[in-house]
């Protein structure tokens, strides 16, 4: 199975292409694959180019656990620089289909760059989802492992739990984030971002990713940057520092979303049969 391997500011994907698959691409396989150690090692998989009714292209976003996830920003700026590589795409802007909705990609000169306009921003609890009466989910408290957290609920296209942190820290996020993924009130599990807001145009985030864990960036971090200006605590121009680096997010009228940030290619290669002979 042949594959090109990603990263974008230290989240790696593997993107695979529909004909390079024999067989059923099952979660045991998916597992296997982004397996750090019994396999090639990522944040997850990119399936695509697919055939799509309405956009240029469709991309299916698979999370290591096996499961679909709706949208990923840095996942797509990975896809559209493998398009760019593929030369299957040009300078032109292009859209891209994903459970999520449609977003539209444009990749730099060099091809190291990519903006993605990710959409509407949302806080209705109907629609990320999250339990209860419907409403828009802002500076809410939930109890989790003993202590109380502040915290606000947003969508991407991928439903986001934003905690307020006085100094978020990789400890933060894995105390607190897989109990706060498979909380009751977040029904189709959530996204974890713990945020501090450095100043009106700088955040400091860690991420706990729904069915990948601990990651070093996220480019849904447009979530983060949506509540601290929905709050009015950032203006519209933020920029996301994570541990693996940072990306640039801009907010236009009617709280659409355009996120930028950085992809680096790793490598091109070939999976052997053999490793899907063995378990873990």
């Amino acid at each position: 199975m042949k594959y090109s391997k990603y990263h974008a500011i230290g989240n790696d994907y593997i993107v695979i292409r529909p004909t390079a698959i024999q067989g059923e691409l099952n979660p045991d396989v998916i597992r296997m694959i982004c397996h750090r150690n019994y396999g090639v090692g990522s944040d997850g998989v990119l399936l695509g180019p697919l055939d799509s009714k309405q956009c240029d292209f469709r991309l299916r976003i698979l999370n290591p656990d096996g499961s679909d996830a709706e949208k990923s920003g840095n996942g797509l700026r990975i896809f559209a620089r493998f398009l760019w590589d593929q030369r299957l795409i040009g300078s032109q802007r292009f859209t891209v289909e994903t459970l999520g909705g449609v977003v539209s990609c444009e990749v730099g000169g060099d091809g190291r760059s990519v903006e993605v306009e990710m959409g509407e921003v949302c806080f209705d609890s109907s629609k990320i989802p999250v339990a209860g009466e419907p409403r828009n989910v802002l500076n809410e408290e939930i109890e989790v492992d003993g202590e109380i957290l502040r915290f606000c609920a947003v969508t991407v296209g991928n439903p986001h739990c934003v905690v307020f942190s006085d100094d978020p820290t990789r400890e933060e996020a894995n105390r607190f984030g897989p109990l706060l993924e498979v909380d009751p009130r977040f029904p189709n599990r959530t996204n974890v971002q713990f945020m501090k807001v450095v100043d009106r145009s700088n955040l400091q985030i860690e991420i706990w990713e729904r069915g990948a864990g601990y990651t070093l960036a996220s480019g849904s971090s447009t979530a983060a940057a949506a509540v601290a200006h929905k709050l009015g605590l950032c203006d519209s121009d933020i920029d996301v520092h994570m541990p693996g680096g940072e990306i640039h997010i801009q907010f236009t009228k009617g709280f659409f979303a355009i996120m930028t940030g950085p992809v680096t290619k790793i490598c091109d290669g070939v999976m052997t049969d053999e490793m899907f002979k063995e378990s873990f």
